[in-house]
Formats: C-alpha cells, sequence, structure tokens
C-alpha cells in the first residue's frame, strides 16, 4: 500500500508561480515511477508530467512544456512540481500518481490506467 500526499496548491495570479509536493509512503519510492495529472471543472482527468524513478527521464504534456519542471528527492520520499508562468487555463486538481510496477519506457506514462496508486489532489486556482 502506497498513501500519497500532495499538498501546495492554492490561489495564485495569471503569471505567478506555484510549487506542489507529492509525499508518498513506503521504503520503496525510490523504485517507483511518478506522474502528475490534473482536472479541471468539467473536464476529464489529463496528464501534467511524469518523472522515471531516478529522476533521470521527464516528460511533460505540451500545454505545461517549458512552464512546468517536475523533480524528486529520493531520500525525502517526494516529487515536485514547479509551475511558473501559470495561466487561467491551468486552474485545476492536480493529482500525484505512483507506478510501482510498470518499467519506464515501456509502459505508456501519459495513460491514468499507468498509475496504480493516487493522491486525493490539491487545488489551483490562477485568477486574472
Amino acid at each position: 500500500q502506497v498513501l500519497l500526499v500532495e499538498s501546495g496548491g492554492g490561489l495564485v495570479q495569471t503569471g505567478g508561480s506555484l510549487r506542489l509536493s507529492c509525499t508518498a509512503s513506503g521504503r520503496t519510492f525510490s523504485n517507483y515511477d511518478m506522474g502528475w495529472f490534473r482536472q479541471a471543472p468539467g473536464k476529464d482527468r489529463e496528464f501534467v508530467s511524469a518523472i522515471s524513478w531516478s529522476g533521470g527521464s521527464v516528460n511533460y504534456a505540451d500545454s505545461v512544456k517549458g512552464r512546468f519542471t517536475m523533480s524528486r528527492d529520493n531520500a525525502k520520499n517526494t516529487v515536485y512540481l514547479e509551475m511558473n508562468s501559470l495561466k487561467s487555463e491551468d486552474t485545476a486538481v492536480y493529482y500525484c500518481a505512483a507506478n510501482t510496477v510498470g518499467k519506464w519506457g515501456v509502459y505508456p506514462y501519459a495513460r491514468q490506467s499507468s498509475y496504480d496508486y493516487w493522491g486525493q489532489g490539491t487545488q489551483v486556482t490562477v485568477s486574472s
């Protein structure tokens, strides 16, 4: 069982920045690939970013590329999502997810079904 807890969401103005954190339970966090997804009101949940177990490979959705940075600290069992130049369309509930069984590069990292554990989400609201 893996428990994921997100934090760092809040209200920010357009063009501002936020850093989300997701802390995981368990002693084998360094073996997990991790992902961030988001769900805007009235829309389906969508892929934002994913990072390999080592942190050596990171992928982003086109909508956030160049503005968001995903990273991890395996010593702290935590992944981060640094969000800059925020836009109103970034408003959503942000979820972190863990893939504890797959092999990076083999499964589709942008697909929700690739992840077997999910956090409860943290709200990000970008106001103009």
